[in-house]
């Protein structure tokens, strides 16, 4: 048997432990119900089933070895009874539902939230890989390794970029753990001071580095199900959050419902209980002097928040960006499939696996962006923008 391509159940982004802590101590009984989609609607995955599925039990065989328990037990944010638990968890293979019609990938998670954060974003590396292996199996290595060092040149080289902070973000949409490796490894080792870590749990213990993240749109989405009131889900997350984590951890999600109406939401009482704010869809520069005048409005200083860019970044855009706005407010960058699957040979494929019900209610994101929004029922999508006053016609 070859060896499996998720070895470690740290292999994943932190934000989804952090996110799990929180669930464990306050909605352990929630139910929850994931979806896989491609964005590109032509690739063909016939070939690619058999490979994820022996490589979906493999992944339900792990479990957290005592020194990866040590490594979480010493991130200060995280609790002792959470590490208790984890060392008796093991994803349930009973959770997913795998099958390919036609050439299109049908994946679908339903269970205890407690028990099936996990596998959103192992599932998602093992997906790209597999079909990165199968369709582009010789990728130009010397091309690829030059690219990574124009990235890193174009940091180098660029003028007062003595604050500019990154951060890699590429894990679910990889061309390989491999890859992954090499390129996180040569960051740090040539941009020690502008490379902030990884959202990679696994790659941040084994290479000394910071892990980074907070919190997914799956965590604000639940909420539209776990609370009396719709329109108060987005302040019962940030409440919730606020409650584990008591001033760590602070950069809130502005785009489940929108930026508007996420503004509405984030008063002066959040905005002085979190450092920042992340923008993971729309246009960012819109979206920052929205953030920035929202700031300003409260007599707030914007210098003193974080402004967290996630959205498909290139190094380039995220540069440009830290110009723009490097003295308004502290940017941040994470970047991901720019860094983990820019192989020449190939284009990315883009694929997605949302929340899409919990406890038996219909959740959606409706995001600043044309095309990723994602419901399974679109009487419910049209209800939550009526609620937020959200124009659906600008987000389908």
């Amino acid at each position: 048997m070859t060896e499996p391509l998720i070895r470690s159940l740290l292999d994943t982004d932190l934000y989804k432990f952090t996110m799990m802590q929180t669930v464990l101590h306050q909605y352990p009984a929630a139910e929850v119900e994931y979806r896989f989609r491609s964005r590109n609607p032509q690739l063909d995955f016939a070939d690619c089933v058999e490979d994820i599925e022996a490589e979906i039990e493999q992944l339900c065989q792990l479990r957290l070895t005592e020194d990866e328990l040590t490594y979480l037990a010493r991130l200060e944010y995280i609790k002792p009874d959470f590490i208790h638990f984890l060392r008796l968890f093991r994803l349930d293979r009973r959770f997913i539902h795998l099958s390919c019609h036609q050439g299109e990938l049908e994946l679908n998670i339903k269970g205890p939230w407690l028990h099936t954060i996990l596998f959103e974003v192992p599932l998602m590396a093992i997906i790209s890989e597999v079909y990165c292996r199968r369709h582009h199996p010789s990728p130009d290595w010397q091309q690829a390794r030059a690219r990574l060092q124009d990235k890193i040149s174009l940091v180098q080289d660029s003028v007062e970029n003595e604050d500019f902070r990154f951060s890699d973000f590429g894990t679910r949409r990889r061309y390989s753990r491999v890859w992954q490796q090499e390129v996180v490894a040569e960051l740090a080792r040539q941009l020690p001071v502008q490379f902030a870590g990884t959202s990679n749990l696994d790659l941040a213990r084994r290479l000394g580095l910071k892990p980074v993240g907070t919190l997914a749109h799956e965590f604000m989405q639940a909420f539209q199900a776990l609370g009396p009131r719709l329109i108060d889900s987005q302040k019962m997350a940030l409440e919730a959050w606020v409650h584990e984590y008591r001033g760590q951890l602070g950069i809130a999600l502005t785009d489940v419902v929108g930026m508007d109406a996420f503004l509405r939401d984030f008063d002066l009482y959040f905005a002085k209980l979190f450092d920042g704010l992340r923008q993971d869809s729309g246009d960012p520069v819109e979206w920052t002097e929205k953030a920035l005048a929202h700031y300003r409005h409260m007599n707030i200083d914007p210098r003193s928040k974080t402004l967290v860019y996630s959205d498909g970044l290139t190094m380039r855009s995220a540069l440009d960006l830290y110009q723009r706005f490097r003295h308004q407010c502290r940017p941040a960058f994470g970047i991901g499939t720019h860094l983990t699957n820019d192989i020449m040979s190939h284009s990315p494929i883009n694929i997605v696996l949302k929340m899409t019900s919990c406890n038996g209610q219909a959740v959606a994101k409706l995001s600043d962006s044309p095309g990723k929004a994602m419901c399974e029922d679109p009487g419910y999508l049209a209800y939550l923008a009526q609620v937020f006053d959200v124009d659906l016609v600008t987000v389908k």
